[in-house]
């Protein structure tokens, strides 16, 4: 019998494109899915002789280091209000250097990240709160959706340019990922009440109290001392914490343990 496995926590927000970038990498496909090394399913980039495998098949390294990865849906506004901290699209020359580096991001993490037309403008103004709550009320009640619905909803704004506001997109985002129209209705009714409210405010509040300024934010729990990480490109501190390998974003096999 091994050691315990390590906790992390990746706290993240459908509204920022590097929450996706981190949570694709650690978390990948799920165990049990039956898929066994490199996806054989490939996509064309646009424009591009290249194509990418599809991050929904990736294995990634949730099933090569020794970890228990627990979801943690957050508001980025919130940390950012809390932090004094503004959205890169807020500041010009991060802005500007965001639409430079999505695209090479997309390449490098295999993931179908593009930036929406308008993003700067309706996406930042209109935010992800009732995302949000709605995800934070699948973690409440059905948390094996979890993973699945937060993906669609990434791959709603950030692949395709579609709204993740309007309660029709949020339901769409959700059947897409497997839910049927009852249990994705019973999720939307939960978006006003006080108890997944709360919930979202609290883990909100948690990343804050572990330091967070932005998202993703990854907390690694490691012989009784914690950890705070910020960002998607801090993996390679990730593995050194844990003294796990680290193999790029995309590693080559998941057979047999690092």
């Amino acid at each position: 019998m091994g050691p315990a496995p390590r906790i992390l926590e990746l706290f993240y927000d459908v509204l920022s494109p590097y929450s996706w970038l981190g949570f694709e990498v650690t978390r990948g496909s799920r165990a049990g899915s039956g898929l066994q090394g490199q996806c054989t399913v490939r996509h064309r980039l646009p424009g591009s002789r290249n194509s990418w495998r599809c991050p929904r098949v990736l294995c990634r390294y949730q099933h090569l280091w020794n970890i228990k990865l627990q979801l943690q849906p957050a508001l980025i506004s919130g940390i950012m209000k809390d932090s004094g901290n503004q959205p890169p699209a807020m500041v010009p020359r991060k802005g500007q250097y965001m639409f430079k580096e999505i695209p090479l991001l997309k390449q490098f993490f295999q993931v179908p990240i593009n930036i929406p037309k308008n993003f700067f403008g309706e996406s930042v103004k209109k935010g992800s709160v009732n995302a949000m709550r709605f995800l934070t009320a699948v973690s409440m009640e059905q948390p094996e959706m979890l993973e699945k619905v937060s993906r669609e909803l990434w791959m709603r704004v950030w692949s395709r340019d579609e709204d993740i506001t309007e309660s029709q997109n949020i339901l769409a985002a959700a059947e897409k990922a497997g839910m049927s129209t009852a249990q994705a209705q019973h999720f939307l009714e939960k978006i006003p009440t006080e108890p997944v409210k709360n919930k979202l405010r609290e883990t909100t509040e948690a990343a804050c109290k572990y330091g967070a300024f932005g998202l993703p934010t990854t907390v690694a729990h490691v012989d009784g001392k914690t950890y705070m990480l910020f960002g998607s490109d801090r993996m390679e501190l990730l593995a050194y914490l844990l003294g796990e390998k680290w193999m790029g974003p995309v590693p080559p096999t998941l057979n047999a343990r690092l």
